[in-house]
Order: structure tokens, then C-alpha cells, then sequence
């Protein structure tokens, strides 16, 4: 995924941003009730705070930060999309395919979340 330095506080403080909104979980919570809507309602919360961000960050639009959010938004946006209307608890087969979009999900803001705190320099904070 290559290298992120940010440029100035503001694109520091956009990524600080968006390495916070991807700390949040990706999977359904223990007590989740079998149904997909539910289960992406927080990736739904990622994709607001992802469009905040773009929203209200002041510097360069073409700035490193905002693809990374960009890139959040595409990958995070395809299972929302998907499952967001779907109110049917899920079987055997359908919990493998949400599993599988959730674990696409969860694996690139992974790989995000340590670009950002690499560049960012909480790398400590990734760690722990």
C-alpha cells in the first residue's frame, strides 16, 4: 500500500481521524442477532465519518490522506451496500459470505490503520 507522511497538522489531523474511526470494530458485537443489516450499521458509521472527514479537511483535495480515506470508503462501502437492506437472519451459507466480506474489511483497515500509524507516528499505539 506504500508509505503515508503527512504533510501539515491538517492532514495529521485527518489521519489521526481516520486511524481512530478504523479502531472501531468491523464485526458485530457478542450479542449480534443474526441479521447482515445489523451487522454492517457500523461500517455505516465509518462510511459517515470517512465522508466527515473528506467534508471538513482543509488542505490539498488531492492530499494522501483523503485516498486513504477514499480507499476506506470503496472497500467498506461494497459490503454496506450489500447487506444494509437484508433484515433475514443469515444460514449457513449466507454467514460465510458476510463473514468473508466483513474479513475484507477488517484486513485493509488493518493495513490502513498501520500506514497511518506509521506516518502518523503511533506506531506505539498500534502495538499495544
Amino acid at each position: 500500500m506504500g508509505a503515508w507522511q503527512p504533510r501539515d497538522e491538517a492532514e495529521s489531523h485527518a489521519g489521526w481521524r481516520l486511524w481512530m474511526a478504523l479502531s472501531t470494530r468491523v464485526w458485530p458485537a457478542p450479542d449480534w442477532d443474526g441479521v447482515p443489516s445489523t451487522a454492517v450499521r457500523g461500517l455505516a458509521d465509518l462510511l459517515a465519518e470517512c465522508a466527515d472527514i473528506r467534508g471538513t479537511y482543509p488542505g490539498d483535495p488531492l492530499a494522501a490522506v483523503l485516498r486513504l480515506v477514499d480507499s476506506v470508503v470503496f472497500v467498506v462501502g461494497l459490503p454496506v451496500d450489500l447487506w444494509r437492506d437484508d433484515h433475514v437472519p443469515v444460514d449457513a451459507d449466507r454467514a460465510a459470505l458476510l463473514h468473508s466480506d466483513l474479513a475484507g474489511v477488517a484486513e485493509h483497515a488493518a493495513s490502513v490503520r498501520a500506514l497511518l500509524a506509521a506516518g502518523g507516528g503511533w506506531a506505539e499505539l498500534e502495538a499495544g
